[in-house]
């Protein structure tokens, strides 16, 4: 059968416009909920396949996405290469630090892969239990993402911890964008080998970094990245998100190699339709605090981005992921616009 996401990140693009969802797996579902409370904290979620199978296929089966997307976390990856990682409620992720070489001499790539093996065989399952029509998309956070939870510990609202040791010990912080090169690089291979059809990279920090080391920083390390990935597999498609890049979005699209790229709440549809459309596909860009409020206001918007994306390739998805108290009704009427909707 024909994956139309697939075919769309190709570049082929038809008269019907494929969907999926950031964050489609979540607690908005109950079937997600009654899941989540059987596993003994998060990263065990992530590492548990029976857990993460079944939570990945919830969504397709309510919505009948065209895309499934790899239930796990983006920090996986500080955790394969040794820093300790745990989540506590109403705090969220927590890192020990990554502060001076000391902290960051602890870190190793030797075991990575045994470490975050049980993500790959999630994938292996998905891809024998998913519709034989549904794009199974896999993904990692991008070096900078990573590295703002590794340096700071936790979440920030301005990454100032990480922009320091960047700006103060720029040797430091380029050792940390080299190793998460490498562990990321290996981590989306292996996630191809693994059954992925394609694969997104997520840059949700990428705002308020100035220009130059915004190339430093986000797009050389996404570079080197999506070319390791396309030496090994040259026809898997690899989607950027460099969430609220602004006007460097065109920059990061022309210079990273990527074949798709996700667009963030904000972009001008009009921009992306004369700026980026005509260089590869798009993705996006729909509030998800609309879904959150339904009706005339959601529906609305949905058309108006599919109406304004039309002339080129276009995968239906949201600005950033879904949030806890999405309605479920919402997420099947927003389903259902997308799937009769005809160029």
């Amino acid at each position: 059968m024909t994956k139309i996401l697939l075919k769309t990140l190709k570049g082929n693009t038809g008269d019907r416009v494929p969907f999926w969802f950031m964050r489609q797996a979540g607690r908005y579902l109950s079937e997600y909920r009654e899941v989540r409370a059987t596993a003994k904290n998060f990263m065990h979620f992530c590492y548990s396949p029976d857990l993460a199978t079944e939570v990945t296929l919830q969504p397709i089966r309510r919505f009948g996405m065209d895309g499934a997307i790899l239930f796990a976390d983006i920090l996986v990856v500080p955790d394969g290469l040794g820093q300790k990682v745990w989540f506590e409620a109403g705090l969220g992720p927590q890192l020990e630090p990554v502060q001076n070489e000391t902290a960051f001499d602890k870190l190793s790539l030797d075991g990575f892969h045994d470490k975050v093996g049980n993500v790959y065989e999630t994938l292996r399952r998905l891809s024998r239990e998913l519709p034989k029509d549904v794009t199974l998309l896999g993904f990692a956070g991008a070096p900078w993402t990573v590295a703002t939870y590794m340096v700071e510990g936790k979440g920030s609202k301005d990454h100032g911890a990480a922009r320091q040791l960047g700006y103060g010990n720029p040797a430091l912080f380029d050792r940390m964008l080299s190793i998460l090169v490498d562990a990321t690089s290996e981590y989306l291979i292996k996630q191809i080998e693994n059954g992925a059809d394609a694969v997104q990279i997520f840059d949700s920090w990428a705002a308020a970094i100035p220009e130059p080391y915004f190339r430093k920083w986000i797009i050389e390390p996404t570079r080197e990245i999506v070319s390791r990935v396309k030496a090994k597999f040259p026809e898997t498609p690899v989607i950027g998100f460099p969430r609220l890049s602004g006007t460097l979005l065109e920059t990061y699209v022309r210079e990273t190699g990527i074949n798709a790229v996700s667009l963030d709440t904000g972009v001008s549809l009009d921009w992306a339709a004369q700026h980026i459309q005509p260089l590869m596909p798009v993705q996006g860009n729909l509030d998800p605090h609309l879904v959150v409020a339904g009706g005339d206001a959601m529906e609305k918007e949905a058309l108006r981005i599919l109406d304004g994306l039309k002339g080129g390739g276009h995968i239906f998805n949201l600005g950033h992921g879904f949030v806890p108290e999405t309605p479920v009704e919402h997420v099947a009427r927003l389903s259902e616009i997308v799937k009769n909707y005809r160029r």
